[in-house]
Formats: C-alpha cells, sequence, structure tokens
C-alpha cells in the first residue's frame, strides 16, 4: 500500500492515522513535541487526545523532513492558525509534487480565507484547484473507535479526490466526493459557530426546542454566507453541512459545544479556553464570520449574537433576549436560501 504522512496529532490527525492503517497504508504522524512521538511509537497510545490504543504501524515523528520523505499524500490536519507556518516548512521541503488533503475546519479572521487557499498561497508548486479538503460530521472518538462514519472529499482537480477517497473508505468510514470545495470548506468551518451557540443554549437550560431552533436558523446563516461566496446552496443539506451541523451541535464529544456550553453558565472566553486544553476553532471563526458579514452586509444574527458573547462581554441571556425580539419576518424567504433563492432581508 502507499506511505501516507499525517501532519498534526492530535486527536482528528490521530484518527485518520488509524483509518489509514485500517486500510494498509505505511502512516506517518508528525509532532512537533518528541515526548508525544515517544509515546506513540514506544507505548502505541495518544492519551492526552484520543483515549484508544494504535496500531502498531502507525509511526510517530517529531522531524518533519523525515515524516514526509517518499510519502504518496500528506494529510494536513493542524489548527488553522498554524496552517500557514506548517505549509511554509512543507515548501521547503517538498522536492516533487505530491497529493495534499486538508482535514480542518476553519477559516482565516480578516481575510476569510478558506485554508485550501492558504495552502496553496504558501506552496509554491500548488494551486488551489491541486488541494482537497476531507470533512463531514466526524467525532474523532467515534472514528478511532471505528464506528460507522460518512464524510466527503473535495477538490477541483477530481483525480486527486478519487486519491482521496481511495485513501481512507472501508466498511466503518465510508467517503463521498464532491465538486464544491468552497461548499464543503464553509460547511466544516461555519458549523462550529452555530455549535458555540448550541453549547450556550444548553448551559442556559433552554431545552430542546431552543436548540433546534438554533440549528435551523443557523443553517439559513451558513447558507446565506456560503453562497455568497460562490458554494453551491445544495451542498449545505449534505453531510459536510446539515450532516455536520448536527453532530457538532448534540454531542458532548464536540469541544465547540462544550466550549459553549461553559460560557452558557457564567464562565468567561480565557477561562474556557484554559480549560478544554484544545483548540476552539468556532471562536476564531466566529470572529472572521461576523467581521465579514458586517462588510459585506449579509445577515447573520447568531453569529453576530456569539461574536458579542465572545469578544464583547454581551451576557448569554441578553443576547437571546435580543434574538427572540428581532421583527417579524416569513420564513420561507430564508427556506428559499436553501435552494439558491430570495435573499431579502
Amino acid at each position: 500500500m502507499s506511505k501516507v504522512a499525517v501532519i498534526g496529532a492530535g486527536s482528528w490527525g490521530t484518527a485518520l492515522s488509524i483509518v489509514l492503517s485500517d486500510n494498509g497504508h505505511d502512516v506517518r504522524l508528525w509532532t512537533h513535541r518528541k515526548e508525544q512521538a515517544d509515546m506513540i511509537n514506544n507505548q502505541h497510545v495518544n492519551e492526552n487526545y484520543l483515549k484508544v490504543n494504535l496500531p502498531e504501524n502507525i509511526k510517530a515523528y517529531d522531524d518533519l523532513h523525515s515524516a514526509i520523505d517518499d510519502v504518496k499524500a500528506i494529510i494536513l490536519v493542524v489548527p488553522t492558525k498554524a496552517i500557514r507556518e506548517v505549509s511554509q516548512q512543507l515548501n521547503r521541503l517538498l522536492k516533487k509534487k505530491i497529493t495534499i488533503i486538508h482535514a480542518t475546519k476553519g477559516i482565516e479572521p480578516e481575510s476569510l480565507k478558506r485554508v485550501s487557499q492558504m495552502i496553496s498561497e504558501e506552496l509554491d508548486s500548488y494551486s488551489y484547484e491541486d488541494i482537497v479538503v476531507l470533512s463531514g460530521p466526524s467525532h474523532a472518538e467515534e472514528v478511532g473507535k471505528r464506528l460507522p462514519t460518512t464524510v466527503t472529499v473535495s477538490s477541483l482537480d477530481s483525480s486527486n479526490a478519487k486519491l482521496a477517497q481511495d485513501l481512507f473508505i472501508n466498511e466503518s468510514f465510508r467517503v463521498y466526493t464532491s465538486p464544491d470545495v468552497v461548499g464543503i470548506e464553509l460547511g466544516g468551518a461555519l458549523k462550529n459557530i452555530i455549535a458555540l451557540g448550541a453549547g450556550i443554549s444548553d448551559g442556559l437550560g433552554y431545552g430542546d426546542n431552543a436548540k433546534a431552533a438554533l440549528i435551523t436558523r443557523g443553517l439559513a446563516e451558513i447558507t446565506r454566507l456560503g453562497t455568497s461566496l460562490g458554494a453551491n446552496p445544495l451542498t449545505f443539506l449534505g453531510l459536510p453541512g446539515v450532516g455536520d451541523l448536527i453532530v457538532t451541535c448534540t454531542s458532548v464529544h464536540s469541544r465547540n459545544w462544550r466550549a459553549g456550553n461553559l460560557l452558557g453558565k457564567g464562565h468567561k472566553l480565557d477561562e474556557v479556553l484554559d480549560q478544554m486544553g484544545m483548540v476552539v476553532e468556532g471562536v476564531r471563526t466566529a470572529k472572521a464570520a461576523y467581521q465579514f458579514a458586517e462588510d459585506q452586509e449579509i445577515e447573520m444574527p447568531i453569529t453576530a449574537g456569539i461574536y458579542q458573547i465572545l469578544f464583547e462581554n454581551k451576557y448569554p441571556r441578553e443576547v437571546v433576549e435580543q434574538l427572540m425580539s428581532r421583527n417579524k419576518r416569513e420564513e420561507m424567504d430564508d427556506l428559499a436560501e436553501l435552494i439558491g433563492g430570495n435573499y431579502s432581508k
């Protein structure tokens, strides 16, 4: 089978390494921490991130050059804030063009650049069309236990998407392909904002009615912003859209839901992030989406409310009251957005 490098040994990178290992690939898992690499190689666990036993054919490296030597594909699974730095390192090390797949769900503040755009800007030999994205409803904890999971891969180069599909697909990890890179990436990133909101709602004790409304209205916001950037609205009705939205908004496995839950219970953002101990992508994404929506005059009231809680110290209950007292409107105007119709406010 193939030699594959997974760059990023967090929970999701570790889970994807297990999938690749089950498919018989020679997996090189890179971390910048030597002690973590030693633990994976000697004890076959990555206990700070994923509490499962790891297959012995997953080999950890703390040297990036060694990790990517003679591999067929690179899977980038580092936090959004590290994408440019790691891509710059890869740019210096890569001697030939190989398939690059990313599985990071986030966008860059200020620019609203998607991860595939960030990667291609830092790699001299790659264009945006070369990059593959993997996304969908997929908690690392469940993937690591080989529970049934379904995701989507997308690239403007269909041969690269097919290669990614072949690398990952097996009896517990089903992989679809899609040509809508914009929609796949934005669905995976923007749902984290709504998951923060779902956690806040649960932290406030508002119940299932409120959360169902939040998820549904959140989908309208995701679609509104996504289609403004060229996404196919139907993508948001698929796995990387409503599928990922449901799983991230309703599970204790979701770090964005957990962070929101703590916020809803009255904890401050700095305290929450310290307690989480892992990256909460929805925080950065909320800032990026809010700024872009303001600049482009795109209506995203839930995102705006979450931004106010995160960065303006507004009380969650006050934001809920603000959302519930908005002007009356016709729901069908919003539902039309899901099929590319009327975008009136």
